[in-house]
């Protein structure tokens, strides 16, 4: 029986019940809350393996590219049920790999937005009131679907310290 279905508009809430139905159904699964969003929801890292190599994958940090969140989830699943049944996957040996490689994954960065612009986030909260007055300041971008910001307009893909300016200088 499968967890994560990828055919219907996801949320936080529908997020965090496949979490726990995950974290139930595979007991290695660890997960842990790395930070809040603006609203107070939890950002959960789910992680897998236990190698020495690392690897990080993370989902959704624009809000309209909230079908991202539920791909990453079926991409635990799929591993999870892998590794139960001993078997291979994109043919890979996932006991093998899992003992050499720890994968952590954040499906979903902004919960805020995938909320706002998949309909779960009610037209009458004051988030909602205030991103489409937010919103109201770039008229050519459609509100809701072009949304990719958190709840505060803030776009979290452009918040790395990557220190662009300084390395055109160089």
């Amino acid at each position: 029986m499968s967890i994560v279905s990828t055919n219907i508009p996801y949320s936080s809430s529908i997020f965090y019940r496949n979490l726990q139905d995950l974290l139930k159904t595979y007991p290695f699964l660890k997960s842990q809350t790395i930070g809040y969003s603006v609203l107070g929801k939890p950002i959960r890292v789910i992680t897998v393996g236990t190698g020495k190599r690392e690897v990080f994958y993370n989902a959704a940090f624009h809000a309209n590219e909230w079908i991202t969140s539920p791909v990453l989830m079926k991409f635990i699943e799929d591993i999870s049920n892998a590794y139960v049944s001993d078997s291979r996957l994109f043919g890979y040996s996932i006991r093998e790999l899992l003992d050499e490689v720890t994968i952590h994954l954040c499906p979903m960065v902004n919960l805020d937005g995938v909320d706002l612009v998949t309909g779960f986030l009610p037209s009458t909260s004051s988030a909602y009131i205030s991103a489409r007055e937010i919103a109201s300041s770039y008229p050519d971008i459609p509100f809701v679907d072009g949304w990719k910001a958190n709840i505060n307009g803030v776009d979290l893909n452009l918040q790395f310290p990557a220190r662009m300016a300084k390395r055109k200088r160089n």
